[in-house]
């Protein structure tokens, strides 16, 4: 099959057979899915050397396929020794180092644009480069920070490390960390205006597993200090693996209540019976009053008529005491209370 395939293609351009016309080919290649159209690239590309020419012209037109960003530059890189790291993959069309416009010193961050885009894929494939005493990280210019500092797992990933002596460099604190396994990227925190080391640094490694052995590793002697590791994102409260899989018994409640020394406890559990207050008998209970009767039925003009006087009751008189004081002081002249002595008016 392949032979025959390819004598066709032979005979197209020895112009044995004519070839098809644009439109043809268009609506015969329109309807097959994006890996067949790759993998029938891929052999044109292989077995034809123009085919293959034109794919990498076509690809190397958008300069999207061949900027690079790289970030992590320490304050003092240039564009020159940004462009002298990158070199090694080929021609580069453009590098700069985005510099601060008050200061001019390096804002910490660049570009790269090469010239093919075989180049830039091949940079990627060593993404990581130790530039001027820092360890850089690029990635496709067009995927901007997306790839790497948000990753998700990057919380778990990145490590704080504290209370480094000034005499540690980047190059120390890789080489030291660098043990527990491969390194993404990686620091020690400069000052922007004096260069000088500011005492921590960020490793970010690039698998979970590493980091974790990281946090786990004793030995913490770093330059005759004992350093500090712990995650970087203070956001980040544990992994899973910092669970304990060893399920909590619960205790149930004591039901009987709160312990009292010197009496008997009921067992776990249980609880005495309650005393309720028995229902009284059904005889006790009364039956509601019963309804008012209604009044009689008046005749019109007729009005209801009140209780008659001899129906009325009133209220008996207050009774007098036999013995003591009236109930009522009585009064002499000018308000002042009358008393009379006993036996005498």
């Amino acid at each position: 099959m392949e032979d025959m395939k390819k004598r066709k293609l032979d005979e197209v351009e020895n112009g044995l057979i004519s070839p098809a016309s644009g439109e043809r080919l268009r609506s015969l290649l329109e309807p097959l899915a994006k890996p067949q159209l790759v993998d029938l690239l891929v052999k044109l590309g292989s077995t034809y050397s123009p085919v293959a020419g034109e794919i990498m012209s076509l690809a190397s037109a958008d300069p999207v396929h061949r900027k690079l960003f790289v970030r992590g530059l320490a304050w003092n890189t240039t564009s020159e020794t940004l462009c002298a790291a990158f070199i090694g993959h080929g021609e580069i069309e453009e590098g700069a180092v985005i510099t601060d416009k008050a200061t001019g010193k390096s804002r910490g961050y660049g570009f790269i644009t090469y010239k093919n885009m075989d180049s830039a894929q091949d940079a990627l494939k060593a993404s990581s480069k130790l530039i001027d005493g820092r360890l850089t990280v690029c990635n496709l210019a067009c995927e901007g920070l997306s790839s790497a500092s948000t990753a998700p797992d990057q919380a778990q990933r990145k490590l704080y490390i504290g209370g480094l002596s000034p005499e540690i460099t980047t190059e120390m604190l890789l080489s030291f960390f660098s043990r527990h396994g491969e390194i993404d990227e990686g620091s020690v925190a400069y000052d922007k205006d004096t260069n000088k080391s500011r005492g921590f640094g960020f490793v970010t490694y690039k698998t979970v597993d590493s980091a974790k052995k990281a946090l786990d590793d004793p030995e913490r002697t770093l330059g005759g200090r004992n350093i500090t590791v712990k995650f970087a994102d203070t956001k980040n409260k544990t992994t899973p693996s910092q669970f304990s899989s060893t399920p909590v018994p619960m205790i149930p409640p004591n039901a009987s209540g709160y312990q009292q020394p010197g009496k008997a406890q009921a067992p776990l559990g249980y609880s005495y019976p309650q005393h309720m207050p028995s229902y009284p008998p059904v005889s006790t209970y009364t039956n509601p009053p019963a309804a008012a009767a209604p009044l009689p039925a008046m005749t019109p003009g007729q009005y209801p008529q009140g209780p008659q006087p001899s129906q009325v009751s009133y209220a008996p008189p207050p009774m007098k005491d036999t013995f003591g004081m009236p109930h009522s002081m009585p009064v002499g002249m000018s308000g002042y209370p009358y008393y009379s002595y006993m036996g005498k008016p």
